[in-house]
């Protein structure tokens, strides 16, 4: 298990999964976006079902949000942006202060 302190989104889903699919770039700009506060993970619940059993997974494609070793939300179904955005915001740490160089005074 690892001691990262950032809260993992496990993404179930299924290869022949259309609704899946269609979230796949969605949950991939999702990770870019919140790489340094969140982690995720996809798990083919038909190569691991006992990942999938162990999580209760029954609808695919399914997100599971693990905080503190323990699962604090889930979305089953096809879920938009502002609605995955809605259930891992609460588990979020602050965002890191830009590197960014501040501006020169006019």
């Amino acid at each position: 298990m690892s001691d990262d302190p950032r809260p993992l989104l496990v993404f179930f889903t299924r290869e022949r999964s259309g609704p899946a699919r269609r979230m796949e770039s969605l949950l991939a700009h999702l990770a870019r976006k919140e790489r340094e506060r969140l982690r995720t993970t996809r798990v083919d619940v038909e190569t691991r079902r006992d990942l999938a059993e162990r999580f209760a997974v029954t609808t695919v494609p399914s997100l599971v949000l693990i905080s503190d070793k323990r699962v604090v939300a889930r979305l089953e179904g096809r879920a938009s942006a502002p609605k995955i955005e809605a259930m891992i915001a609460p588990y979020l740490a602050d965002p890191p202060p830009s590197t960014a160089p501040a501006p020169a005074p006019a």
